[in-house]
C-alpha cells in the first residue's frame, strides 16, 4: 500500500513539577532550600529517514505521544526529562497545520536525509524551591508547576523527489520506459491504470551522472480537477526539473497523438501553470510499430518542438533520450 497523505494528532510531554524541599543532614543546621526542578516534556519530532518511500507507518499511528517531564527531588536533583517521539517520514514531506494557517503556507518541507522539524515542543519543567532562595527570602516554601507541552493536528502530504517526471496517458508506455531507463521493475500490464502509485527509478551507474524519474499514474482529461487517479499524484512531479511528456506515438488504444500532446499540456496547466513553464520533452513511444511512422511528422509540428522518437520494448531511442537527459540536467 503506498500513503502519501495523513492526517497525525501529536501531543509532547508535559514538563515536571518543582518540589518544595528543605536540605535535612546530620551537623548541617538550616541546610536551607534544596527543591530541585522538573524535567522537560519530550518534544514530538519528524525525521527524514531515507529508508522510508512513503508514509504507510503513519497511517496505522495517528497519534503522536512524547513522554512526560519527571518530579524534581530534593538535594537539587533535577527531574528527568521525557522521552521524545520520533515519527520517520520520507524525504519530501511537507507538514501543514489543522486548521491552516491564514496564508496556507507548510510549516515545514523535509527534503534532506536526516532533516528534523519540531511538531510540538514539550514543556518547561517547574522550578524548585531552591531557585527563589535569597537574601531576604531565605526559606521559600512554594515552587512551580511544570508547563504542559503543545498539542496539534497536521497534515502530512508526501511529494516525491525526482529530476525528471513521467507525464502520459493511460497505456502510453510510461512503466514500460521506466523499466527500459533505469533498474526499476514496476508493473507492466495492457490494460488503464496499470500503475496505481508512483515510481521511482535511478538513471545511470555510480560511475556516471544519476538522475532520477518519476513515473505517476497515467493521466486523463479532467485529472486536475480531481477525476481519475492523476488528480491525487500530480503533486509527485511538482518538484521535478524537467518533465517527459510521453505519447502513445501508434495510437494503439485509438486515440490521436496530436490530441493526446495538447490534452496533456492542457492539464498541466489546469492544475498549476508552474507546471506548464517547466521545461519538458516531449517522447514518442512505441516507435517500432509500423503506425507511429505517418503520425511523428504531424505530432512535430503540432508540438514545434524536437519529438523523440523510441521503443521502450526493443531500446531504440533509449541511449539518445538518456543524453539528452543529461544535457538538460547538467549543472
Amino acid at each position: 500500500m503506498f500513503v502519501d497523505r495523513v492526517r497525525i494528532h501529536a501531543r509532547a510531554g508535559d514538563g515536571g513539577d518543582g518540589v518544595i524541599c528543605f536540605h535535612r543532614e546530620k551537623f548541617v543546621p538550616r541546610g536551607g532550600p534544596d527543591g530541585g526542578d522538573g524535567g522537560r516534556g519530550g518534544d514530538v519530532v519528524l525525521e527524514v529517514d531515507p529508508q522510508i518511500n512513503n508514509l504507510i507507518d503513519l497511517r496505522f499511528r495517528p497519534h503522536a505521544r512524547a513522554g512526560h517531564g519527571g518530579k524534581g527531588g530534593g538535594n537539587n536533583c533535577t527531574g528527568k526529562n521525557g522521552k521524545p517521539c520520533v515519527l520517520k517520514v520520507p524525504a519530501g514531506t511537507v507538514v501543514y497545520s489543522l486548521p491552516p494557517g491564514e496564508d496556507g503556507e507548510p510549516l515545514a518541507d523535509l527534503t534532506r536525509p536526516g532533516e528534523t522539524h519540531v511538531l510540538c515542543r514539550g514543556g518547561r519543567g517547574g522550578r524548585g524551591n531552591a531557585r527563589f532562595a535569597s537574601s531576604v527570602r531565605q526559606t521559600p516554601r512554594y515552587a512551580e508547576e511544570g508547563q504542559p507541552g503543545e498539542t496539534g493536528e497536521f497534515i502530512l502530504v508526501l511529494k516525491s523527489i525526482a529530476q525528471v517526471g513521467l507525464v502520459g496517458l493511460p497505456n502510453a508506455g510510461k512503466s514500460s520506459l521506466l523499466a527500459a531507463l533505469s533498474a526499476a521493475k514496476p508493473k507492466i500490464a495492457p490494460y488503464p491504470f496499470t500503475t496505481l502509485q508512483p515510481s521511482i527509478g535511478v538513471v545511470g551507474s555510480a560511475e556516471e551522472n544519476r538522475f532520477t524519474v518519476a513515473d505517476i499514474p497515467g493521466l486523463v482529461e479532467g485529472a486536475h480537477a480531481g477525476k481519475g487517479l492523476g488528480h491525487d499524484f500530480l503533486r509527485h512531479i511538482e518538484r521535478c526539473a524537467i518533465l517527459l511528456l510521453l505519447i502513445d506515438a501508434a495510437g494503439t488504444e485509438g486515440r490521436d497523438p496530436v490530441d493526446d500532446y495538447r490534452l496533456l499540456r492542457k492539464e498541466l496547466r489546469e492544475y498549476d501553470p508552474a507546471l506548464a513553464r517547466r521545461p519538458f520533452l516531449v517522447v514518442a513511444n512505441k516507435a517500432d510499430l509500423p503506425e507511429s511512422k505517418a503520425r511523428l511528422s504531424a505530432l512535430r509540428s503540432a508540438s514545434r518542438k524536437q519529438v523523440l522518437a523510441v521503443s521502450a520494448k526493443t531500446g531504440e531511442g533509449i541511449p539518445g533520450l538518456i543524453s539528452s537527459l543529461r544535457e538538460i540536467l547538467a549543472p
